[in-house]
């Protein structure tokens, strides 16, 4: 027996030697990467960062556009015109003529308008020059406004501007915290393909290794099936335990090349990089409060923001609904001084007003109720959505306190993981030299294998699902509870 084990030690030295090597060959220019480099690659090149860095820009130019409608928008403008046509003009006894026209006209005109969100309507300042050549008569014309002030308002209808200053602000501080939060789930999906490449790592190891252990213990049970001292049954079993292990070989060898495809295409790095992912050697054990967890989710989380949103939205689409339901009224008012003459300098002498005042009334008498009718949508909607925001700011609630409750149990379960792997690895080496000495079954030693293989797995899935928690909890939140400070705000503003 002695000499048995003698061979099995040499056998398992041999293959830990090659394994080694290889290793060894395989780490040259490889690039090692811990959890938080990754998750530094993740959020600078995955689809779902660069996704949202483009969907803020977005949000930011559309915010920036909003703000320009309260400011003073400037514009100069111009029309020249040729006019050689021949048309036909009635004179003064009913009777028409063809009169030969060959014009040139040319024109400049400057124009300020301010929209004033108190009432939705717009003042406008101008003032403008015209020329009017004629070609066939060698003369010219200049008419002159030198200041013109108008007003346009609608004076019952619906106030976007009023409205788009209620929503747009929420609207962009919506997107500056999904940005925000759509960074941390990156972090979060890259813990999962993180965690993903080291769990088909490491079954690939077990694989490798429990191939290795079966057919060393294959190759001494031929001996001792050769001289009697194990059954047939128990040498068939260790055959297959063998075949079993070398297919679990190649099942893992596929897995960990899937998982660093998915890898790479999230990081952002070539499909032929070697890589190694360095394990976490343990988390940081601490508590969440949930008082202050559950203030910070109010304050920094999208949900309440996009709750409120509705809320707003769906009174405008209730007041816009109002306004086209009944009177409506537009007033348009202009006052000018303007004056004409042969040449620029007289035209702007002896300056003429020039009024103009507009009022358009129109009131629906008989629409078959359908202003009555949309009223009633609009505020039916306007209830609805009342009563969503109200479930879903509780189911908001319930999720960051479920949230909090899982992320301060699991660090305990990652240590009890830890543990069990531990327990579970030192259970597999006594069952196995016990089995090398013939005083347990195969039964037991299988038995050993899948608990070791199970409590490793079990390791790295419960530190898998604390960061992934980890980095969830600060994308409600906004706040880093390992370092006690909030997270800094980093927007591509360009």
């Amino acid at each position: 027996m002695s000499k048995v084990i003698k061979e099995y030690i040499l056998t398992a030295l041999m293959t830990c030697l090659s394994c080694l090597a290889a290793f060894a060959s395989e780490g040259q220019d490889t690039v090692r990467l811990s959890l938080q480099e990754a998750i530094r690659m993740a959020q600078e090149n995955s689809p779902s960062a660069q996704g949202a860095r483009h969907q803020f820009l977005a949000a930011y130019w559309n915010y920036r556009y909003f703000k320009a409608n309260y400011l003073p928008a400037v514009s100069v403008s111009t029309s020249p015109r040729l006019n050689r046509t021949i048309n036909s003009v009635t004179q003064g006894d009913g009777t028409s003529v063809f009169v030969k026209q060959n014009q040139l006209s040319t024109d400049v005109s400057l124009e300020i308008n301010q929209n004033i969100p108190l009432t939705g309507g717009t003042v406008s300042l101008s003032t403008s020059l015209t020329r009017m050549d004629e070609l066939e008569r060698n003369t010219k014309a200049f008419n002159a406004m030198p200041i013109q002030i108008g007003y346009q308002q609608n004076l019952f209808g619906y106030n976007s501007l009023k409205w788009d200053k209620r929503i747009e602000p929420v609207k962009y501080q919506l997107a500056k915290k999904n940005y925000a939060e759509a960074l941390e789930l990156v972090s979060a999906q890259a813990c999962e393909v993180f965690f993903d490449w080291i769990a088909a790592q490491s079954n690939l190891e077990m694989a490798r290794l429990n191939y290795s252990s079966a057919d060393t213990l294959y190759r001494m049970a031929q001996g001792r099936y050769k001289i009697g001292s194990i059954n047939e049954s128990d040498m068939l079993q260790l055959e297959i335990n063998k075949l079993n292990e070398e297919t679990k070989c190649m099942d893992a060898e596929i897995a960990l090349k899937g998982c660093t495809q998915s890898l790479c295409y999230y990081l952002g790095i070539p499909e032929d990089t070697n890589i190694e992912l360095v394990l976490p050697e343990s988390v940081p054990d601490f508590q969440v409060s949930l008082d202050r967890a559950m203030i910070l989710a109010m304050e920094n989380a999208p949900d309440p923001d996009s709750y409120t949103l509705s809320k707003i939205q769906g009174e405008s689409n209730l007041a816009y609904a109002k306004s086209n339901a009944g009177l409506r009224a537009d007033l348009y008012a202009r006052f000018g001084l303007s004056q004409t003459a042969d040449n620029m300098k007289s035209s702007y002498k002896d300056l003429d007003q020039q009024e103009y005042i507009a009022l358009t009334i129109s009131i629906p008498i008989l629409d078959w109720g359908r202003g009555k009718g949309s009223v009633r949508v609009a505020r039916s909607q306007r209830d609805n959505t009342e009563i969503l925001v109200k479930r879903g700011m509780q189911i908001f609630r319930q999720n960051v306190q479920r949230l909090v409750l899982q992320f301060n149990m699991q660090a305990r379960k990652v240590s009890i993981a830890y543990r069990t792997a531990t327990q579970a690895n030192q259970r597999y080496n006594v069952a196995r030299h016990l089995y090398i000495l013939g005083r347990s079954t195969i039964l037991d030693l299988n038995s050993a294998v899948a608990e070791k293989d199970a409590a490793r797995r079990n390791y790295i899935g419960s530190m898998q699902t604390y960061w992934s928690l980890y980095y969830t909890l600060r994308s409600l939140t906004g706040y880093d509870f390992q370092y006690n400070m909030p997270l800094a705000e980093a927007l591509p503003i360009e």
